[in-house]
């Protein structure tokens, strides 16, 4: 029993041969993007956008109702 599929492999074999055939320009490049996304994903989601409707409501019903109200009830005027 084959692990991948025949096109699977192929893709896989694609990137694979990419990255190794890499100047070491492309890599130093890689390294930052993924650093960088790493930053976004992670640091900024622990630090920065925390969880509060989890905190501040204790089910779905109450938090899908103020998500609602918010979403409803904006200060947005028309001028």
């Amino acid at each position: 029993m084959r692990l991948f599929s025949p096109i699977a492999s192929r893709v896989f074999r694609f990137y694979y041969d990419g990255f190794r055939d890499m100047s070491q320009w492309g890599r130093k490049v890689w390294i930052i993007i993924l650093v960088k996304l790493f930053i976004i994903f992670i640091i900024l989601k622990i630090f920065f956008f925390r969880d509060f409707l989890n905190k501040k409501y204790e089910n779905d019903a109450q938090r899908s109702e103020y998500v609602l109200n918010q979403i409803t009830n904006s200060n947005y005027t028309d001028d």
